[in-house]
């Protein structure tokens, strides 16, 4: 049963989606303030949060930046506000999915049921194999990446964005397709793309001025392969 935590501050919405989403056999918690929801993801794993924008101490789009600081929990931001741009750079800094208000718990729970299908991905299946690339290992059955036989800690969308690659060893990906298929969105900015392959450059324990598996060509795309072998002395 998916749980759930909800973050909104009007207690009339509130007890509402508390009360339909447990009718739908979801396990629910919530809280009013956004300190609050970061304690609250610190301590419980959730499926999904439900995120409102308009919170008593601190913007939502904020606390959608602290969360992904902290968790890649997927985020539906419930929102009033129907501007193009702000509802793009949301998506840009995390957010899985919108809802305008007023919406209905029903459209919340399609919008639900659809962010828990990409995020556990059983539109597709996985590739049935163990990806080799030089000494890194990616499973992505079991989501599990190791590095010359240590396991690495990866967020949700690093493993990601690790396996994408890893399926394609050598072959430069455009960033376009990058956020095509890893975040699911058809627009968006490079920024996205750089700031995870510099937390997983860091995993990996590398940097863009001297990679060893990630390889960015800038103006192109990326491409992950394994590191040269040294060379012999003569």
């Amino acid at each position: 049963m998916p749980s759930v935590l909800v973050v909104e501050d009007d207690q009339f919405v509130r007890s509402a989606l508390i009360r339909h989403l447990t009718e739908a056999s979801h396990t629910v918690r919530s809280v009013g303030t956004a300190l609050e929801a970061l304690r609250e993801v610190a301590h419980f794993r959730f499926d999904v949060v439900v995120l409102d924008l308009g919170l008593p101490d601190l913007d939502g789009a904020e606390a959608l930046k602290m969360l992904r600081s902290i968790t890649d929990v997927p985020v539906i931001i419930a929102t009033a506000r129907d501007d193009e741009a702000e509802i793009v750079r949301l998506l840009n800094d995390g957010a899985d999915d919108y809802l305008t208000k007023p919406f209905s718990v029903e459209h919340l729970s399609a919008r639900m049921a659809a962010v828990l299908r990409r995020t556990r991905g059983p539109g597709q299946a996985p590739p049935p194999r163990v990806l080799q690339v030089g000494g890194l290992s990616v499973d992505p059955l079991r989501r599990q990446a190791e590095l010359d036989g240590t396991a690495l800690d990866l967020t949700r969308r690093e493993f990601d964005l690790l396996a994408f690659l890893a399926g394609r060893p050598g072959v430069v990906v455009p960033r376009r397709e990058l956020l095509a298929e890893v975040w699911q969105q058809s627009y968006g900015d490079d920024q996205t793309i750089d700031v995870h392959l510099s937390w997983l450059r860091r995993k990996l324990g590398e940097t863009a001025a001297r990679p060893r598996y990630l390889h960015t060509l800038r103006g192109v795309g990326v491409k992950l392969e394994p590191p040269a072998a040294p060379e012999r002395p003569a």
